[in-house]
């Protein structure tokens, strides 16, 4: 496991060049990844918008920011991502503001694709679901925890949808984005402080 990681952190990026690395793809009609689709090219220029917006409008709340401001130990927090990855536009601008506001979160991000092996550490329920927070302890470089591909209330949501339409069409995926717009990053946030508390 610590060579996996060793070699994901040697491949990662920060947020800003993944950010930038995203867009540079989109000016050459590419996405991320080791697929390239028109359908894959479209959400990745919606979660382009996302992320743009996300990144003004996050808030970190009180109760959260007290917490992140008060970590003892230094950590990584280590997220396997694609550009095309509609959850992934909705969660990384909510982690990269809670690691902004302390000096003990390193935030870097690894693309899925360009590194199975880390990803298959963190498989959910066999698939290969992203995003994945990993947090990482930085003078152990033992794995603390980790959080994804969704918060709870989101994977309950697409779940009940699965249950009741058997499958998870567009209009499950628009359910999913309105959750996520109502809920302004705030599950996010608390569903990471705890794994961490």
């Amino acid at each position: 496991m610590e060579a996996i990681l060793k070699k994901s952190l040697e491949n990662s990026y920060s947020y800003v060049k993944y950010r930038n690395l995203i867009t540079a793809l989109l000016k050459d009609h590419k996405v991320t990844g080791h697929e390239q689709s028109d359908a894959l090219l479209h959400y990745s220029e919606l979660n382009e918008a996302r992320l743009h917006r996300l990144d003004k409008t996050i808030q970190v709340v009180d109760e959260v920011c007290v917490f992140l401001k008060n970590i003892e130990k230094i950590y990584i927090w280590l997220v396997i991502s694609e550009g095309w990855c509609g959850d992934a536009a909705q969660i990384l601008p909510v982690i990269n503001k809670m690691a902004e506001v302390s000096d003990k979160i390193d935030f870097r991000i690894v693309l899925r694709d360009d590194n199975p092996e880390v990803m298959n550490m963190f498989l959910t329920n066999e698939t290969k679901s992203i995003p994945i927070l990993i947090v990482i302890d930085k003078e152990t470089g033992e794995v603390v925890n980790h959080f994804g591909p969704r918060p709870t209330a989101a994977k309950q949501l697409i779940l009940d949808y699965k249950a009741q339409h058997g499958v998870v069409d567009e209009p499950a995926k628009i359910a999913l984005q309105k959750w996520y717009l109502a809920d302004k990053g705030i599950s996010i946030q608390k569903e990471i402080m705890h794994l961490m508390s």
